[in-house]
């Protein structure tokens, strides 16, 4: 193991004990993954956040195949899902974050965009947010779901399930899932009161400027 895969695994297990001591995932729910050389380093199926071990991360070839570590997350698919389609992806996080997973149970909500403009800071590292309907846990059919939408989206919201989202590195995919879940937050925050969002033209000067 050479020095780089080294030190980006001890980074994924310190941001992960981060995401899990501030309590954007539970128990052993969530799981990212890396692009690194030819594939991909990736969480375990059944580790927790609150104390991985770097050494047991699964190294994934760029098949998918593993090469060293623990088996990987049984939801790999949906990382894999996101990478076909998007080939700048460089990060892929999926948390149970709480007030994220809250906005993705109501029945009001935009399934094609499912959070309004609140703040530019959403708009610049989420962007539009489509809802993926409800599957059941480890149903591969939910990956097609994942790749349709993955194409012009950084990230999707799966119903009664929680956030999948992606950034061109670890740092710019774990970004974008804390400002969707104080989104989230500020949006239910406001729920039944008059809320001034972003116009339209606000939105796309701030696309045009922050282009997925």
């Amino acid at each position: 193991m050479d020095s780089d895969e080294k030190s980006l695994r001890e980074k994924i297990s310190r941001i992960a004990k981060s995401i899990f001591d501030r309590g954007l995932t539970a128990g052993s729910s969530g799981n990212l993954s890396v692009r690194f050389e030819d594939g991909w380093l990736m969480t375990p199926t059944g580790s927790t956040f609150r104390d991985l071990d770097p050494m047991k991360i699964s190294l994934l070839d760029s098949k998918g195949n593993l090469l060293s570590g623990d088996p990987p997350t049984k939801e790999s698919f949906l990382h894999m899902a996101i990478y076909r389609k998007r080939h700048q992806a460089g990060a892929v996080v999926h948390l149970h974050s709480t007030h994220s997973v809250a906005v993705s149970c109501l029945a009001e909500i935009d399934p094609e965009n499912i959070l309004p403009p609140i703040t530019p800071y959403h708009v610049m590292k989420v962007g539009e947010l489509p809802l993926i309907p409800y599957f059941p846990p480890g149903d591969l059919s939910l990956a097609k779901a994942v790749e349709e939408k993955a194409i012009n989206h950084r990230g999707v919201m799966l119903a009664n399930h929680g956030p999948v989202v992606s950034g061109r590195s670890l740092d710019d995919a774990v970004f974008a899932a804390e400002e969707l879940e104080e989104t989230a937050k500020l949006y239910l925050l406001l729920s039944g009161r008059k809320v001034k969002y972003l116009n339209d033209n606000q939105v796309e000067e701030l696309t045009k400027r922050f282009p997925s």
